[in-house]
């Protein structure tokens, strides 16, 4: 089975551009998906913009502004407080031009203001920010050293009704640690993965659409559960309850649907 969600292409103003590039690379960006609708190809665009109380990042808010951009993300990295999300949603006039807002996580004192942050009206989702977290605190950027602040994230995302999603695997030539990492963040209930290549996709898309094995699985726990009437049963060897009857009715809704969030795909703004 297939998953039919598309992905999201980000523009890059950020990390992908040195200094000296960003005002061209505003331009290219801004004059790109202005010029595109806003969902190609089953692709939805959008920017990573740089911080927003940056002088880059206010350029390139006001840039925004005036180019009439429509329905398309806007990624906001570097966000701490919920006074970012409002500020970008404010200047832009989000609402009234359909732009939906995502957060960068990825400094301690977000993950520490998580519950404000996550309460800012116009957020539509988190993305985890590995590289930085992990410069910031000195750890390494191992599944296993980010699993505390990765799982905190999917908390708090799942308790405020927003997807989160993992950052990307940045070893371009290590397919099995991305289709692990990929396979980590899915179990930590990550709605998907960020992308750094294109090479990477099928990889993550695979990783996060439910296998065979689990959509048999998730059938037979719902047939056994219907059959008991609601009751303790039991299937496959395991004990069915509520909240494993819950999780298969949502696996097997997603599957049908092709409702699990994609895989985001960033690319480099030239």
């Amino acid at each position: 089975m297939l998953c039919a969600r598309p992905e999201v292409a980000l523009l890059d103003l950020e990390d992908s551009v040195a200094a000296e590039g960003k005002d061209a690379a505003r331009v290219a960006a801004l004059a790109y998906l202005c010029a595109a609708p806003g969902r190609g190809a089953g692709v939805m665009t959008g920017l990573r913009i740089n911080g927003p109380v940056t002088v880059h990042g206010l350029k390139d808010l006001s840039a925004l502004a005036d180019s009439g951009l429509r329905d398309a993300v806007v990624l906001i990295p570097k966000v701490e407080s919920a006074r970012d999300i409002d500020l970008v949603a404010q200047v832009l006039d989000a609402a009234g031009r359909g732009l939906s807002l995502w957060a960068l996580i990825e400094t301690p004192r977000a993950l520490h203001q998580l519950d404000a942050v996550l309460a800012a009206p116009m957020l539509r989702g988190v993305v985890f920010g590995a590289a930085d977290y992990a410069a910031a605190t000195g750890c390494r950027t191992s599944s296993r050293a980010l699993w505390w602040a990765r799982s905190a994230l999917v908390a708090g995302a799942t308790a405020a009704g927003i997807p989160a999603i993992d950052s990307p695997f940045f070893e371009l030539d290590n397919p099995a640690g991305l289709r692990a990492e990929s396979q980590d963040a899915r179990e930590l209930g990550f709605a998907g993965k960020g992308a750094v290549h294109p090479d990477q996709l099928s990889v993550i898309r695979e990783a996060f659409c439910p296998t065979a094995d689990e959509i048999t699985s998730a059938r037979a726990i719902v047939a056994a559960a219907e059959k008991s009437g609601g009751d303790l049963t039991r299937t496959g060897g395991q004990m069915v309850g509520p909240p494993l009857v819950a999780a298969a009715r949502d696996l097997l809704a997603r599957a049908e649907q092709g409702a699990l969030m994609p895989p985001v795909h960033q690319e480099e703004a030239r």
